[in-house]
């Protein structure tokens, strides 16, 4: 039992010596490298302290970038990277490492997604709030708009029924006053001829039937015009006056028939 242990001491003190001797060796290889690579920066800026003038400063900044990436690639290719032993202690070692690393990138991505997703949450609670309240505002203005618009409809057709109930009433009273005017103007400079008069001509007999005052021929003419306005000639009777006839018919008032003289109707002076 003491052997193997001893074998084992033996065996991570080599592989610890072989890591030791492996990290120098890199390190002394680094330094050489960073010799050489200062070398080159001293060359190049030798070279660089040529004086440049205006026209060719550019192409000849960038001929000199040229030259250093190509000494710097040349000296790479020169370089055989050493492998380093893969021992178990050596994976192990750099597993740590990258798992470490890795695990340190997946915290940073972590953090910031649960800050992330907490602004987020913040700002939905904050925009439902607001939801919220343009719903609310919202429904009050539906309800107000409803009552004002009831309110406002029950108004106005109250309104316009009692302003047209009023224009209709007045209507009537003025074409009442128009009516009686009308009346009392024909029978002052209209009446109906003296039946008391002698004829002239004994010979013509006087007719028997009842006249119509120029009044009662207006109505009739009007009352036609308005209950019958496809039809709203008149046949004139015995009782129209001729002498009233003719007066309408030479002022316009009245119109007849184109076929049938005996017809006549009043002129449609509204349309």
């Amino acid at each position: 039992m003491s052997v193997s242990q001893e074998d084992l001491d033996l065996d991570s003190t080599t592989d610890t010596e072989d890591v030791t001797d492996t990290k120098e060796e890199l390190i002394k290889k680094c330094e050489e490298m960073w010799k050489e690579m200062e070398e080159c920066q001293n060359k190049l800026s030798l070279v660089g302290t040529e004086t440049l003038t205006d026209s060719n400063a550019q192409l000849s900044l960038l001929i000199m970038r040229v030259k250093c990436l190509t000494a710097e690639l040349s000296q790479w290719q020169k370089e055989t990277p050493e492998i380093i032993p893969l021992n178990e202690e050596v994976l192990v070692t750099l597993g740590k490492e990258e798992f470490q690393k890795l695990r340190h990138d997946l915290e940073l991505v972590l953090s910031t997604i649960q800050s992330k997703n907490e602004k987020l949450k913040e700002d939905l609670e904050r925009e439902q709030q607001w939801l919220n309240e343009q719903q609310q505002i919202l429904e009050s203005l539906n309800e107000l708009h409803s009552e004002l618009e009831h309110h406002t409809v029950t108004v106005s057709e109250s309104r316009i029924f009692n302003e047209l109930k009023t224009k209709l009433h007045d209507t009537k009273e003025y074409k009442e006053k128009l009516l009686i005017t009308l009346s009392e103007f024909l029978e002052d400079h209209f009446p109906l001829p003296d039946r008391n008069i002698k004829k002239k001509k004994k010979n013509i007999q006087e007719s028997t039937t009842q006249l119509i005052t120029l009044h009662e021929i207006l109505e009739i003419l009007l009352n036609r015009l308005f209950d019958a306005p496809h039809d709203p000639y008149v046949k004139v009777s015995d009782s129209f006056w001729p002498p009233y006839v003719e007066l309408l018919l030479r002022n316009g008032i009245a119109l007849r028939h184109p076929e049938d003289p005996t017809r006549i109707r009043l002129e449609a002076f509204h349309q």
